[in-house]
């Protein structure tokens, strides 16, 4: 559900259950979840992870999870898209096209830029006609919308530098027109004026493509500028908190240095230590 009005921010705590919640609101629509999971459990080589989960992301919203190393916070990213065994009382998806980006690039050293990103094209088929490849109009379309040129189409990685390779690395799971975007520390490696230039790239193709984003990091003001919604899990693997930003829905570089940002990266940081 959306809302507009609201006096204060909704805030649900586990451990304690403390809820508050705004008196007075207005219903403006009502929001399908993309993502509906409860009581998820995951075993990895005979040690438990993750128990007693439960989770629900709406349509288009932009989902961030932080918490201490080896808290989880990859596993449940993993675990929600299918790419490692879970097991839930309930788990239901209104996603048909996923796409993962991942911290490091994972690009193929012997194909070009534009082999890369055509890869997802190539394994459903939509790459081939009467048994030849042929050049998409989605990997130019693609490529032009996370800032690349066409001259680096014919480029391999190694000629690529590091923002680069991962320019390529969103481009390849946006190719495919998804509509929900996992992203595991895709900007970890690069410098902070890099990082800001593709939080501020990435967040408006997903506004503007209205895609739902699951995202984990360890930046804390990193998933405030970029989120709707954080979820703080603590080393046993627990969500602790679970907080809607209150931020303007556009973002924009100079909200970086405003203090009402500056008071939200300060309290998301204390929740997070407490999370420790």
């Amino acid at each position: 559900m959306v809302v507009n009005d609201c006096s204060t921010l909704s805030i649900i705590e586990a451990g304690g259950y403390e809820i508050s919640s705004s008196h007075t609101f207005q219903i403006v629509e009502f929001v399908k979840n993309i993502i509906d999971l409860s009581s998820l459990t995951v075993t990895l080589g005979g040690s438990e992870i993750l128990s007693d989960l439960s989770l629900k992301i709406p349509h288009a919203q932009w989902c961030s999870i932080i918490g201490p190393s080896g808290c989880g916070k990859s596993t449940l990213l993993r675990a929600i898209a299918g790419l490692i065994p879970g097991k839930s009382s309930k788990y239901v998806t209104d996603f048909q096209t996923p796409a993962f980006v991942f911290q490091d690039p994972t690009l193929m050293p012997w194909r070009t830029v534009r082999d890369n990103v055509s890869l997802p094209l190539e394994l459903s088929g939509q790459r081939i006609k009467n048994g030849q490849y042929v050049d998409s109009p989605a990997i130019h379309q693609t490529i032009e919308k996370v800032g690349l040129d066409s001259e680096d189409l014919i480029k391999f990685p190694r000629q690529l530098s590091g923002g680069m390779r991962m320019r390529v690395s969103m481009a390849r799971a946006l190719v495919m027109q998804p509509d929900i975007l996992f992203m595991d520390e895709p900007f970890a490696a690069l410098d902070e004026l890099l990082r800001q230039q593709l939080n501020q790239l990435i967040y408006e193709i997903c506004q503007t493509q209205k895609l739902t984003t699951l995202f984990v990091t360890h930046n804390v003001s990193e998933a405030v500028y970029l989120s709707d919604r954080i979820l703080i899990m603590n080393r046993e693997g627990v969500i602790v908190n679970d907080v809607g930003v209150s931020l303007p829905q556009q973002r924009t570089l100079d909200l970086r240095g405003s203090s009402e940002y500056i008071a939200q990266v300060n309290e998301f940081t204390k929740r997070l230590q407490e999370a420790m």
